[in-house]
Order: C-alpha cells, then sequence, then structure tokens
C-alpha cells in the first residue's frame, strides 16, 4: 500500500434503490450529502486533507465504493449515517454496513469510523453489529477530527478522542463526550461544494410541479436542531449527548443558527458558480424565528434570484407577516407537518397545536400564493381504524397540492423507539424495515392495531388520494395536464410489502 497522503475520506453510501424501490428510478430527489459536505468544510478549515465519495449520486456499488476509498488510501474513512430528513438515518444503515464490510475486505488495515443520526442512538450496537473500527456518539465534529490526530500519530492512544466508541480486545470503550459545536460560522461556515458532483443532484417531482427543470438542484441548512419534542422524531439524537456535555437540561433541545448573512454567501456561491434554480432548506424547522427567516428572504428578494424552494413548518409557526416575503422569496412549497386529524392522537405524540389552525394555515398559505406538501403519519400510538379515516378524509378536504402519508415508525433515538424497547413491541428485524417505502417496511402497531393494518390503511390511503378526481383537476388547473400524467404515473408504482404479501393494496 502506497504512503498516505490524505487525512480523511468521506462516504455517503449507496441508499435509494433500497429506500424507494421503483420510485427511485425518476420520481425521487438525488440530494447533496449535506452533512458529509459541512464536516468535510469542518475538518478542512482544521488544516487537514479531505475527499467526499458520493456513492449515492455516483450510484456506486458497495464494492465500487471500497475500491475507490482503497484509491484514496486516508488515514480515516467516515462512512456518514445521515438521511435527507431526521427519519432517514436508520434506513442508510444497510448500505452504510455494506461499505464498512467492503472496505475492510479490500483493505483490512482501514480505519473506518460510522457517524450519524442512527449510530449516535445506537452507539455500542453499532460497534458490535458493523464492520468498523470506531463509532461517534455524538454528531461526530470533534471525535472525527481528534481521530484523525490520534490515527496520524499512531492511533495507540485513543483515550482523548471525545465521543468515541470503540474495541480494546473484546471489551467495548466509550471516552468522554464531545460538546456540540457552537462556532458555527467560524469553524462550519458551509457546505464543501466543490468535492461534489454538484451536476447529477436533482430536486424531487412535486418540486418542480409545472415542467420546471429539476436540475440544478441543491439543498442546505441554516438552522440546526428543534426546539419541539415529538415523541416520534428522532432529530435530536446526535445532539444529545453534547448538549448534556455544555450542560442543557435534558427536556431542552439545542437549535443552532447560522446568519442570514452567512446563509446568503452560501446562496449567493449555489446561484453564481453552480446555477442553481431549486433549493431545499434542510431545516427541520426553519418557518420559525422570524429575524432569521426574514433576514434570509430579504436577502434574496435584494439580489433578484429567481429560486423554486421548499422549506418546513408547524401549523402554529407561520406568521401573516412571514408570507409575503416568503413568497417573493421564491419559497413556493410550504411543507406542513399536519400529521393526524385527531386532536387526541396528535397530543399523545407531544404535536400540540389546535385543530383550527389547520384550515387557517392552509389557506393563509395558499392565499400567499405558494404551494403545500402536507406530511401526515399513519399509526401514530392512539390511532385506530376511525382516526385513520379522518386523517384521510382530512386530507381530501384540505386537497394540498403533495402529501406524503408516513407510517407510524418507532425510529431508534425517539421516544416512540424507547418506549418500544422498553414494552417489548415487535420492532422490524433489519434496518430496512425502517424504511417508508422499502419492500421489509414494518411499522409501529398502535394501541389497537398491528403493523399490517397500519401499513395496509397507509398504501390504501396513498392511491385513494391520488387517484381522487377532485385532487387530479385541481392540479391540472394549477399546474397542466402534463402534471397530471407524472402523478398517474406515480401512482401507478405499486410498492412491494413483505408484510402485506397475502394482502391486496
Amino acid at each position: 500500500m502506497s504512503q498516505k497522503s490524505l487525512d480523511l475520506v468521506l462516504v455517503n453510501p449507496a441508499n435509494r434503490k433500497q429506500i424507494y424501490q421503483s420510485l427511485s428510478t425518476n420520481l425521487s430527489a438525488i440530494e447533496p450529502p449535506v452533512w458529509a459536505g459541512l464536516m468535510a468544510t469542518f475538518v478542512r478549515n482544521k488544516g487537514f486533507s479531505v475527499q467526499i465519495v458520493d456513492a449515492c449520486a455516483d450510484e456506486l456499488t458497495a464494492d465500487e465504493t471500497a475500491a475507490r476509498v482503497a484509491e484514496l488510501n486516508p488515514f480515516l474513512t467516515a462512512i456518514v449515517v445521515y438521511g435527507h430528513h431526521p427519519s432517514g438515518s436508520t434506513q442508510v444503515m444497510p448500505g452504510a454496513g455494506s461499505v464498512c464490510t467492503a472496505i475492510k475486505q479490500q483493505d483490512p488495515k482501514q480505519k473506518v469510523l460510522l457517524v450519524g443520526g442512527h449510530v449516535a442512538a445506537l452507539p455500542e450496537r453499532s460497534l458490535r453489529e458493523e464492520d468498523a473500527d470506531f463509532v461517534a456518539a455524538g454528531e461526530g465534529l470533534y471525535t472525527m477530527l481528534e481521530l484523525i490526530e490520534a490515527l496520524k500519530s499512531g492511533g495507540t492512544d485513543l483515550t482523548k478522542v471525545r465521543g468515541l466508541w470503540y474495541m480494546d480486545g473484546d471489551k467495548v470503550k466509550v471516552n468522554r463526550a464531545a460538546p456540540l459545536l457552537m462556532a458555527l460560522e467560524k469553524e462550519m461556515p458551509g457546505i464543501a461544494w466543490d468535492l461534489l458532483p454538484m451536476e447529477k443532484y436533482r430536486a424531487h417531482n412535486w418540486h418542480c410541479f409545472g415542467d420546471r427543470d429539476r436540475q440544478p438542484y441543491a439543498a442546505l441548512y441554516t438552522t440546526l436542531g428543534c426546539p419541539f419534542h415529538c415523541s416520534y422524531c428522532c432529530i435530536q439524537s446526535p445532539f444529545k449527548s453534547g448538549e448534556e456535555k455544555l450542560g442543557y437540561k435534558k427536556m431542552i433541545n439545542s437549535y443552532r443558527f447560522w446568519s442570514p448573512q452567512r446563509v446568503m454567501e452560501e446562496i449567493d456561491l449555489l446561484v453564481n458558480k453552480y446555477g442553481v434554480k431549486n433549493l431545499k432548506i434542510s431545516d427541520e424547522m426553519f418557518v420559525l424565528n422570524p429575524k432569521h427567516v426574514l433576514g434570509i428572504c430579504d436577502g434574496i428578494i435584494e439580489r433578484g434570484y429567481d429560486l423554486n424552494i421548499w422549506a418546513c413548518a408547524r401549523v402554529d409557526t407561520i406568521r401573516d407577516d412571514m408570507l409575503d416575503k416568503l413568497k417573493r422569496a421564491g419559497f413556493n412549497w410550504m411543507a406542513l407537518g399536519i400529521e393526524n386529524a385527531s386532536q387526541k392522537v396528535r397530543d399523545d405524540v407531544q404535536k400540540g397545536y389546535k385543530q383550527e389552525e389547520i384550515h387557517g394555515t392552509v389557506n393563509k398559505i395558499r392565499n400567499a400564493g405558494m404551494y403545500i406538501i402536507s406530511n401526515y403519519i399513519i399509526g401514530l400510538p392512539e390511532d385506530d381504524l376511525e382516526t385513520m379515516e379522518a386523517t384521510l378524509d382530512l386530507a381530501l378536504d384540505l386537497k394540498c397540492d403533495f402529501i406524503s402519508f408516513y407510517s407510524g415508525m418507532a425510529y431508534p433515538g425517539s421516544a416512540l423507539y424507547d418506549k418500544a424497547v422498553e414494552e417489548g413491541l415487535p420492532l422490524p428485524e433489519s434496518w430496512t424495515g425502517y424504511s417508508q417505502h422499502g419492500f421489509d417496511t414494518m411499522p409501529l402497531g398502535t394501541n389497537y392495531l398491528s403493523s399490517a393494518q397500519v401499513l395496509e390503511f397507509r398504501d390504501k390511503a396513498f392511491q385513494v388520494y391520488y387517484n381522487n378526481p377532485g385532487y387530479l383537476e385541481m392540479i391540472a388547473r394549477k399546474f397542466g395536464q402534463e402534471t397530471v400524467e407524472q402523478i398517474r404515473q406515480m401512482a401507478s408504482h405499486k410498492l412491494e410489502r413483505k408484510l402485506l404479501a397475502k394482502v391486496s393494496v
């Protein structure tokens, strides 16, 4: 093996086919690996050399990914187990595990670190089950940096690498926790776009309804974390150990910002160097802090950029004084987590907005000229057939421009997962079972219904909504008949489900 000249390779493992089945061909987005890009910037700013292998965008097999890593021959390979939404980390694990194994088969001496939301939630299990040398217990930034330094110094003393889990013989070792990175703008100001295959990323089909080109496309964070405590969400799992290290109380979530000025520098680069028109704000909760949101809107409006942006909001976080500027800045789509029609079901998972706010918020967004993608969860703990039917009825009544029906899932790192483990509830046998669109998807059963009943209803609701004549007529008026045909094509993809093998869906 040649002498090492590269410090770090960050790998975004391939996963789209496993996660989306036939939907991955031309309907789903090809997302830039935002966390890998941020990590690359952080490490590079500390004086270390880094490359990114985006196996997902380059459609590399595990063996091809391992071969590329072997060519680069770094001191450390970090496999980044982050998805593009909070629920996306666990379903990345099969791809990540395959790459770990392939790297070790090609070069047993190559040091491999797993980092990301899923492994931060289950560090010991990840270390024991996967062919990795190390696991990062927190968000991984300081762990990665200190591990590179330790390996370059001979790798004999790992005890000072904060946030690191590793094996010492047959014993599991864990070091003291690493804090969160608080100086975002100084130490991790943006994404290392120059290390990514920018020409390969594309927006979701719905993001570009109305015959918009889906490329060029990019995604970025303007904040990290979420102050809310929905029990089905696992977004804070990589941040909790770092929060504790900084003295946060257990029920307080961190919520960190890049300034509007710094965000605009990133958008300037994307627009002027890469020609980006379609942009996703990846924040779990973007529309929250008015000063932050309006500062970014003002920056985009002042520059006159013609952008097609989507971002997430809660039903109860959109203020009237934000709407006009959001639309003028190019926020054509708002993603709303409506989740469920039942106040009782929502309250049980700490999704605490009022029933009357739903229609009011949807109407306000529409009146501002924006489109809505609404998200619903079928099969939360207090759901039964009646409440799930009510959720489908609400979706049909609101008639949002696009919707996602998710199954209730106990993701590692969420309060629902902890409760399911404590009570011995059935969970998926493999990590692919946590994918919403996978073959072996297995939702969490409710207090009244089985996993199979939940999944059967979810798949039925998808077909009912997207084949509804009233919905299709609205889409034809807004976007044209070609978009209607796109939706019909999408609805024609019937997902194969192991759990429903004997059920017609």
